[in-house]
């Protein structure tokens, strides 16, 4: 009960259960989004140039349009230079709900699936309008994610039928998505329907070859094997058979031993299971989810399964333990590129970590990230600082040189190259003695700061050495930034054919699995759509498109502005003035320099990298 605000599908308000009149004119509706929506607080000035630039006096069309709004929603506010809602934590918004709540609050909203402002449109106000597709696609993209938590949930509690119907919905929205294939496939079989799961697989494989030409990959070929762990024989020994087994499958993945480890930690699963110890229990499941998240590569939906197990069997009995997997589940939205979803998690992480260092330097390396690849730069390059800090001292270099890797790439894409270099610098140096298979993704972006700063025989050398490293390591991330770079660095040698052939197979390379981390693709499309852009070549238009549907899909709002850039350069100019309004909620002086190359807006103090553990 009280005041319910709906945007998705057919807008309406609510008071009480009741709906409210309407308002006169669609704009309102508009404005009422843009409001809730946006990141900055918009003045009038903006505001009327975004919706009312058609209007003899955008001004008066604006404020006629917030009493209007006033009037709708009951608020006194809304007034002044800078019109704002006023608070009202008992306020329910749809979207918010979708974007914020838990999976259960989210899969509640009435609108889920359908269109924000649903069957309107704001010919007159084309800068709106590119906002509104841009938001359209992420609501789409965040009701997919919504929709693929929910079927987890489901199949982690024993309800692998309602699984299998919410997964159902997610193949019929997104047939295309290997992931989604998968977990149908999944949920079908815990449900007991082999058949079924094996009718899905078959058709999967038929679709996939019909409209891409390709094989599904290993993803399905698992999901069959829906159960976190097969016993082979009847446990017997329990709680010590279950500790040793964990304890060897930890220690083989740590060697390399991948299949081996795998197999232990689903044989501790097994013994854990018959001890009934609910804390022993959520450990051997976050041990399997966590290793086939991070070194299986592959098996993210496998591992967010056995996470989410975890979760449910441990979120009371231990709390440091459902920490680690929330943030786990946190970690597997960022990768995909759910970064609203991805902070719901590290949000419900955060309080059950306490005040275990480790686990809150965990949690702020993953939200900082996820800060820094939807281009809230300054709020990233802060939480970074503090998984820098958090992570010093601790004893596990390897978090250090990850939060320093994250820190240093926060920094150098808000253009601050100095403080990047030295951050990136001392993650390189750790890895070099600590963790040489993580040392491709720092090497390759220091390669990019040497780049930058016009040092192309430097910054070739260090990508190459991590091209043939990852390689080495067969990690298709490592390959597609360091082949990224590669390609870059033709483009600074004039060397359009072999770009364009070695920017391609960047691609090809980091989305060869389908848990690929896709910021990493958005990175490298970036580079090959202004290439292709500045040579008029004639894929631009698709692979532009390309980068805008993923960036818009995911939030990656820098990304987003720089696709709209790019079709700029190609003479559209409706993209240009896109381009400048959504630049407008991002404090990046880098992208300012990509808006107007010509000027020297002027750059905040730099930042200063936190200081090294005595």
């Amino acid at each position: 009960m009280g005041l319910a605000i709906h945007l998705l599908g057919a807008p309406r308000v609510e008071r009480d259960g009741r709906a409210v009149p309407a308002p006169r004119g669609l704009k309102v509706w508009a404005l009422l989004a843009y409001l809730l929506r946006s990141d900055t607080r918009a003045t009038r000035q903006h505001l009327a140039e975004l919706l009312f630039e058609d209007a003899e006096d955008p001004l008066a069309a604006l404020r006629w349009n917030l009493s209007e709004l006033r009037r709708l929603l009951g608020d006194p506010g809304l007034r002044g230079n800078v019109p704002t809602l006023s608070p009202d934590p008992e306020r329910y918004v749809d979207v918010e709900a979708l974007t914020q709540g838990d999976s259960a609050q989210a899969l509640a909203v009435p609108g889920l699936g359908r269109e924000l402002l649903e069957g309107m449109g704001f010919a007159s106000s084309p800068s709106f309008e590119v906002w509104l597709a841009t938001e359209r696609r992420h609501l789409q993209a965040t009701a997919e994610a919504v929709l693929r938590e929910a079927a987890l949930t489901r199949l982690a509690n024993g309800a692998a039928g309602e699984a299998a119907d919410l997964a159902a919905r997610l193949v019929r929205r997104n047939p295309l998505d290997e992931n989604f294939q998968a977990l149908l496939v999944r949920s079908l079989a815990a449900a007991g329907d082999g058949v079924g799961a094996a009718r899905q697989a078959a058709a999967c494989r038929e679709l996939f070859r019909r409209e891409l030409g390709i094989e599904p990959g290993a993803t399905l070929e698992a999901a069959a094997r829906t159960v976190t762990a097969l016993p082979t024989a009847r446990p017997a020994t329990g709680r010590v058979a279950a500790l040793a087994q964990l304890e060897a499958g930890e220690a083989a993945i740590g060697a390399g031993a991948l299949d081996a480890g795998l197999q232990c930690l689903r044989r501790a699963i097994v013994e854990a299971d018959h001890t009934g110890d609910p804390v022993l229990r959520t450990r051997a499941r976050l041990a399997l989810g966590g290793a086939l998240v991070h070194a299986a590569r592959g098996h993210d939906e496998e591992g967010a399964t056995a996470l989410h197990e975890a979760l449910a069997v441990g979120q009371d009995a231990s709390p440091p333990l459902a920490a680690a997997a929330c943030r786990e589940l946190g970690y597997v939205e960022f990768l995909r590129g759910r970064y609203e979803r991805a902070q719901v998690w590290l949000a419900r992480a955060r309080p059950l970590a306490g005040d275990d260092r480790a686990e809150q330097g965990r949690i702020a390396i993953v939200h900082g990230a996820t800060l820094s690849d939807t281009a809230h730069y300054p709020e990233a390059i802060a939480m970074l600082f503090d998984a820098v800090a958090f992570s010093n001292g601790i004893g596990e270099p390897r978090q250090l040189a990850y939060a320093l890797s994250m820190s240093g790439r926060a920094l150098m894409l808000h253009g601050e190259l100095d403080a990047a270099a030295e951050a990136l610098d001392r993650s390189i140096a750790m890895a070099q003695s600590r963790w040489t298979a993580f040392l491709p993704w720092p090497e390759s972006l220091r390669a990019e700061i040497d780049l930058q700063r016009g040092d192309v025989a430097a910054a070739s050398d260090r990508f190459e050495h991590a091209f043939a490293l990852g390689c080495q390591l067969g990690d298709p991330c490592w390959e597609g930034i360091a082949g990224r770079g590669l390609g870059c660095v033709a483009i600074a040698r004039g060397e359009t054919a072999r770009a364009v052939e070695t920017l391609t197979d960047a691609i090809a390379r980091c989305m060869r699995l389908p848990d690929a981390y896709l910021w990493g693709k958005c990175h490298a499309l970036d580079a090959l759509c202004g290439l292709a852009a500045r040579q008029s070549l004639p894929q631009a238009g698709a692979w532009i498109d390309e980068m805008l549907q993923l960036a818009a899909r995911s939030g990656m709002r820098d990304f987003t502005v720089r696709a709209h850039l790019h079709r700029a350069a190609l003479g559209d100019g409706a993209s240009a003035a896109a381009a400048r309004l959504l630049a407008c909620d991002i404090d990046s002086p880098a992208l300012c320099e990509a808006l107007n190359p010509a000027g020297r807006p002027s750059r905040p103090p730099p930042y200063r990298a936190p200081p090294a553990a005595a």
